[in-house]
């Protein structure tokens, strides 16, 4: 084939990516009248070219695992499968209980969905959750209090964390503790920084129950700190099936797993 052809349909593929954040094999065989195969081999060469990064069905951006993408950047990505995976998640959250809700744009939709609740405590290290849960309390969607850890803000990732933060996590007992990544695998989940990653595991060491909310584009990415292993985990909450090979890991196997798109299709 003709290689200006190819390198042509690279940019166009690029394009899409830059405009939608991620991109459907269908949608664009479709739009490029190619086939589904052509994609998947453009795909494949894109990856390889660190121009994206390929995921179940299609691709996402490329972001190298020693640079976090900054927070308003991550928000727009996935948008709609962490909205779904959010809206699961909260369905979780009882009357009366103490929960942990940690830095993230995923935990972020977990906040704007949390309603009709009575006499609940949301203890948060997340200036951009605390905002929205503010709103919600002022509005009367939810009863109960909002505590904003102290420590050192980080304003790239609208987040608080470090040795304060740490401080002051030990000293509560959770009912429940919703955890966001940077990467999901069989190891368990990461995240981008230590200060993030620390106070996650914390929480998880603190709570009774720990529910991992998660979407496709981390599976099987792994960031540079380590959170927790899927021992300590009870509840998986993202946007597809448990992958097939995770399934015979006998740490993994336990594992609640819950598909958000499955629950939204209902």
């Amino acid at each position: 084939m003709n290689k200006h052809v190819i390198t042509e349909r690279y940019r166009l593929i690029i394009r899409e990516l830059e405009m939608k954040n991620k991109i459907n094999v269908v949608d664009l065989a479709i739009k490029l009248k190619v086939t589904p195969e052509t994609i998947r081999k453009d795909l494949r060469v894109l990856e390889e070219k660190k121009k994206l990064r390929r995921i179940h069905g299609g691709a996402i951006q490329y972001f190298s695992l020693m640079k976090e993408p900054h927070f308003n950047k991550k928000i727009g990505i996935s948008y709609n499968e962490k909205k779904m995976i959010g809206e699961a998640a909260a369905t979780f959250i009882l009357d009366g209980e103490t929960i942990a809700l940690d830095v993230g744009s995923t935990t972020l939709h977990i906040a704007r969905s949390i309603k009709n609740l009575k006499n609940i405590t949301i203890v948060t290290n997340s200036l951009a959750a605390a905002e929205i849960l503010n709103n919600r309390l002022e509005n009367q969607l939810f009863d109960g209090s909002v505590i904003v850890l102290g420590g050192t803000t980080n304003p790239l990732q609208q987040s608080i964390s470090g040795p304060l933060t740490n401080q002051l996590l030990e000293h509560f007992y959770f009912d429940k503790a919703f955890i966001s990544c940077g990467g999901i695998s069989k190891d368990g989940i990461c995240d981008f920084s230590i200060d993030k990653a620390t106070a996650s595991t914390i929480m998880m060491k603190r709570s009774r129950s720990v529910y991992v909310v998660t979407d496709t584009s981390k599976m099987n990415q792994k960031a540079l700190f380590h959170i927790g292993s899927f021992s300590s985990i009870e509840c998986v909450i993202t946007d597809q099936e448990m992958p097939a090979d995770w399934s015979k890991d006998a740490m993994v196997k336990n594992v609640k797993w819950i598909n958000a798109g499955v629950i939204h299709e209902n």
